[in-house]
């Protein structure tokens, strides 16, 4: 929830053959799996033909002189999966700072090792090169972990805030234990989505994901829907019975969304079934084992309800094992691009347009502060797609209240008479103004493009409009 879409492998891969370091990735054994150009440049011969092969051939037959009897990949290496760095002394008679960084995936095994080789001529300057070559060893290792870590990730799922990135992280890990996990939020920042997210990228994806909207259901049928009933336990009940959502969701997660609605007597008989570790259905004396990972939401403030007394402490902590706060729309702008992109090529292809957001509406959309939060932004882009006559939505578009809503550093940027001008012509007078100063503040029409972050022929045909 990347203003362009996640980098491919290949683009990868063409970005580190084009860097003046060094590279080899190789597998857990040790086995060549990628070398870059500028490594068969500084070890003067064709890496691809390791391919395949051990990295430990390298120094066999190649003439590569290591200090000492330890290699790169010595097995107290390999066990202790330490990042480390040495000189080695390659046949060109080149010096060359190899750092070694084990690359894990998110369970904490090592996948792949990265190799990053950087040539220094001067032995004085080996030192501050040295915390060079380390700082590029991370961000690489950084970004294979990200590659990685982004295959846990659906294609709906978009994320560029740092923030956002850290609790998909977490999640992730959370997904490799049992623990309940507590998800706060406003409504609308997508907490199913990290429900489901954590769901699928555990041991548990292959079975159930029960997702429980205890806001929808009536309060005097919570207990049958949660715990189901015997035959015959109630006067209108099915004759066979019926599993209650609990017991459907054995083996899998069950997802309880707004937990706070749930009444107290019915928390009392949660609290049981986490305890036991088993369901009893209305009607019936049998307890029914179940092997249930809950995770559950709420925009409400349960540590409050604790101490108001309608929420039970002892349920609290039992499900507040692990709790994990999704901030707000507005408090991560970052993901707002990339997510109206999204959803904007969701509805072009549900209703057979070919609609674009114009640059400032993304621009206004970064100064709204979203109460409904994603949810929100998801109902304008599917509205604006619907009722846009226009291939290209403009501000013009936008809804009243999304104005009326932004934050006052866009709203200063409208003239004062705007209300009575009409929205059109105060948008007209302010791009006017915004086209002119641009042109004042710098000494061509390309670097006042670049200003307004616009291409050329775009402000262009805005002079010649506004005559400037």
């Amino acid at each position: 929830m990347a203003d362009e879409a996640p980098i491919r492998i290949e683009k990868l891969l063409h970005v580190l053959d084009s860097l003046k370091a060094g590279i080899i990735i190789t597998d857990r054994e040790g086995i060549i799996l990628w070398g870059n150009e500028y490594y068969s440049q500084l070890a003067k011969f064709d890496i691809r033909s390791y391919y395949g092969r051990n990295v430990r051939e390298i120094s066999a037959r190649e003439n590569v002189q290591l200090p000492g009897k330890m290699t790169l990949l010595d097995q107290s290496i390999l066990k202790g999966g330490e990042e480390i760095q040495e000189l080695v002394k390659y046949n060109t008679d080149d010096y060359v700072i190899t750092t070694l960084t084990p690359i894990r995936d998110e369970a904490g095994e090592i996948s792949f090792y990265l190799y990053l080789l950087t040539n220094y001529s001067a032995t004085l300057r080996m030192q501050k090169e040295l915390s060079l070559s380390h700082a590029r060893s991370s961000a690489l290792a950084e970004q294979l972990q990200d590659m990685q870590f982004r295959r846990c990730l659906k294609e709906e799922i978009v994320i560029q805030d740092r923030e956002m990135r850290r609790i998909f992280r977490m999640g992730a890990r959370l997904a490799m234990v049992t623990a309940s996990v507590a998800l706060s939020g406003e409504s609308g920042v997508g907490k199913d989505v990290l429900a489901k997210f954590i769901h699928r990228s555990g041991s548990r994806a292959g079975h159930p994901f029960i997702h429980v909207n205890l806001g929808a259901i009536p309060k005097e049928l919570f207990e049958s829907q949660l715990f189901g009933y015997a035959p015959g336990a109630f006067t209108g009940a099915l004759k066979e019975g019926k599993m209650g959502l609990i017991q459907l969701a054995d083996k899998g997660t069950l997802f309880l969304d707004e937990i706070g609605e749930l009444p107290l007597d019915i928390q009392a008989k949660l609290l049981q079934v986490v305890q036991d570790k088993a369901v009893r259905a209305i009607g019936s004396t049998e307890l029914v084992p179940v092997d249930v990972r809950i995770i559950s939401a709420t925009n409400r403030d349960l540590a409050q309800m604790v101490q108001d007394g309608t929420f039970r402490l002892d349920l609290y902590y039992r499900l507040n094992v692990i709790e994990l706060h999704i901030p707000a729309l507005r408090d991560r702008k970052s993901d707002i691009p990339m997510l109206a992109a999204l959803f904007l090529q969701k509805y072009n292809h549900k209703y057979g347009t070919d609609k674009e957001l114009a640059p400032e509406v993304i621009d206004a959309f970064k100064s709204y502060r979203w109460p409904g939060n994603i949810r929100e932004l998801k109902h304008l882009i599917e509205s604006l797609v619907i009722l846009s006559r226009e291939p290209v939505i403009t501000l013009e578009q936008l809804p009243r209240e999304l104005h009326e809503g932004m934050g006052a550093e866009w709203r200063q940027k409208l003239p004062q008479n705007w209300e009575q001008a009409g929205l059109k012509e105060a948008l007209a007078d302010m791009e006017r103004e915004l086209i002119r100063e641009a042109v004042e503040r710098t000494a061509s029409l390309t670097e006042a493009a670049a200003y307004l972050k616009v291409d050329l022929s775009t402000l262009s045909k805005k002079r010649k409009k506004y005559g400037i």
